[in-house]
């Protein structure tokens, strides 16, 4: 994936990785700023300057709901869907093109090693957030 990264970011086609991922979790529902920096396992001064940098490029916008004026929603822009789908597509095509050449043997074999990476992530333990909060409330005296 580092490959095809590069190979995007060259060609003026993808924003930085970790940008990618905060578009691609803001495609499912607004965050907060603390959910954010939580999701991603960094610091809220880091996420804010990240938030920033998508709020300049127009790929994401702060918003409050109506009912709480002091909570900040992220969400993302139009512009950040289309940008997320365009990296999306170009990816798949670099891979595509990359995989293209493979032997059927050496085709099974990539399906086989991914349904076991499939089945390994299906059963991993807790998101980063659950985690954190587990953490958390385990830090917590009583």
């Amino acid at each position: 994936m580092r490959t095809v990264a590069a190979e995007l970011r060259a060609a003026g086609e993808m924003p930085a990785p970790a940008h990618f991922g905060l578009l691609t979790i803001l495609g499912s529902q607004p965050r907060t700023l603390t959910e954010l920096a939580l999701l991603q396992g960094v610091s809220l001064p880091t996420m804010s300057n990240s938030v920033s940098t998508l709020v300049q490029r127009g790929w994401v916008k702060r918003s409050s709901p109506a009912r709480d004026r002091r909570v900040v929603l992220i969400e993302v822009t139009p512009v950040g869907t289309a940008t997320v789908e365009r990296v999306g597509k170009a990816a798949e095509a670099h891979l595509s093109e990359m995989l293209g050449n493979l032997t059927p043997a050496a085709r099974r074999r990539l399906k086989a090693g991914l349904g076991v990476l499939r089945d390994v992530f299906s059963d991993a333990p807790a998101t980063r957030p659950e985690r954190a909060a587990r953490a958390t409330r385990a830090r917590t005296p009583a």
